[in-house]
């Protein structure tokens, strides 16, 4: 069933007969008879033959999209059991929103590499919404996060503490001040993370629990453009203690004492809702949650 189901989906992606032989290694009337051994067990026609081409039916689109499915399982099935019996190696895909992705994750995975050399991971930077569906859809291993989310395609686990604080540039005039207030940050430009950012969300909770608006707005896709944006005095920013502390040992930029900062959020780890998971999977986990 498993081989019928690869040839019917190589046929679909071909376009056509002919094509799907080549790249299966086997003749035309071979691709043939397993086309029409599915539509047997199917009790169904599949494909209607145009001009050369295929076109799926309506029995043929369900069945191409269960069939995917189908083998996507079947070779993580096979993947897991070799895992098993081998030592902890192969691809990792992880997911990570800017802040634990761009300041955190590179240290974790470098410690990684030094113990496990066959351990090869890839790394997808994204804002939280992205990264959570990337991982409800199967599209990486697991994902790690600053905002809060539910999607209950996905598990998530808490796992670690960020600080966030209010700075400002090393010249900026509230930079000298021993103790600053809202009242002195009314006319300030705010420069922010964008809509779906872990650290946008946080922003806008601060705002709420303090009752403030801020006068003005930029918003920018990066923590990067950010800090140089408000090394270069364009404004102010609220961000996480990981993303500055290049920043704060150069003394480009200065953290505002603030009452009731710095403020306190979690990371969040995303993984898939399966118990089952490689071995490189489990020593990413581990390392993760010793850090």
């Amino acid at each position: 069933m498993d081989q019928e189901l690869y040839v019917f989906v190589t046929v679909v992606e071909k376009a056509n007969f002919s094509n799907a032989a080549e790249a299966l290694h086997i003749t035309q009337p071979a691709v043939s008879r397993y086309i029409k051994n599915l539509e047997g067990k199917m009790n169904a026609k599949l494909l209607e033959r145009s001009n050369k081409m295929v076109q799926m039916t309506k029995a043929g689109e369900i069945v191409y999209h269960h069939a995917k499915e189908i083998l996507s399982l079947h070779g993580k099935m096979n993947v897991l059991v070799a895992d098993l019996m081998s030592e902890p190696s192969g691809r990792l895909s992880i997911g990570a929103s800017y802040t634990f992705g761009e300041y955190i994750l590179p240290h974790i995975i470098a410690s990684i590499r030094l113990e496990f050399p066959r351990i090869h991971p890839s790394i997808m930077i994204g804002n939280t919404r992205e990264i959570v569906h990337q991982v409800a859809t199967r599209q990486i291993d697991m994902g790690i996060i600053e905002g809060k989310m539910t999607d209950e395609h996905v598990v998530m686990e808490r796992f670690s503490a960020d600080s966030l604080v209010v700075v400002v540039s090393a010249g900026h005039e509230l930079a000298q001040k021993a103790e600053v207030s809202f009242l002195d940050l009314e006319n300030e430009t705010w420069i922010v993370r964008e809509q779906g950012s872990g650290t946008r969300e946080a922003t806008e909770q601060m705002f709420t629990d303090h009752h403030f608006t801020p006068g003005s707005v930029m918003e920018f896709g990066s923590t990067q453009i950010i800090k140089e944006s408000v090394e270069a005095g364009l404004g102010i920013s609220f961000l996480s203690t990981w993303t500055i502390r290049k920043e704060l040992a150069l003394g480009t930029l200065r953290v505002l004492d603030l009452t009731g900062f710095p403020v306190q959020r979690q990371f969040t780890l995303v993984t898939q809702d399966t118990e089952f998971r490689t071995k490189a999977m489990e020593v990413f986990l581990r390392v993760l949650k010793q850090g």
